[in-house]
């Protein structure tokens, strides 16, 4: 399951300062043991250097699905969404639905993609249709020191 030659070009650069590595060269794949999908070298990079909560070196498998939900507000404390981490197809509907935990959560891209407002109620949802392949990573502002990161793998 090699993602990486199809993820060239949508990177997030991210907040982790490597310089955006786009995972052209088809050797940057991280895979899990866990039964999850393959992470791209870039993708991996991002979430382990933010010490993403909840992300556990895989992705959920959510291709070939028009629509998938996005937990915000995940995990003991609810600073996290869940999946960390999720593979889709292209032209999929992503939808970001606020569990009502951790206070005031948003979605903001790391390449201005997308950016949601700040909600905080229960079944609150922000949506983004991901047309074109890439590694999309994004966080949530007042708790990005927390460990609040996710990334969208298009496919």
């Amino acid at each position: 399951m090699t993602v990486a030659g199809a993820l060239a070009g949508c990177s997030g650069g991210g907040n982790n300062g490597d310089g955006g590595d786009d995972g052209g060269d088809g050797n940057n794949t991280t895979t899990s043991g866990g039964g999850g999908a393959s992470v791209p070298g870039e993708v991996d990079t991002y979430l382990s250097d933010n010490d993403a909560n909840g992300y556990d070196g895989s992705a959920a498998d959510m291709t070939g699905q028009d629509t998938v939900e996005i937990s915000v507000g995940a995990g003991d404390r609810g600073y996290a969404f869940d999946p960390a981490a999720a593979v889709v197809s292209a032209g999929t509907e992503v939808t970001w639905v606020w569990t009502g935990n951790g206070g005031q959560h948003n979605v903001v891209s790391t390449d201005d993609a997308f950016e949601s407002e700040r909600q905080s109620s229960a079944g609150a949802t922000f949506a983004h249709t991901f047309e074109e392949a890439g590694n999309y990573t994004y966080y949530c502002v007042p708790h990005e020191a927390l460990g609040m990161h996710g990334a969208v793998i298009v496919e």
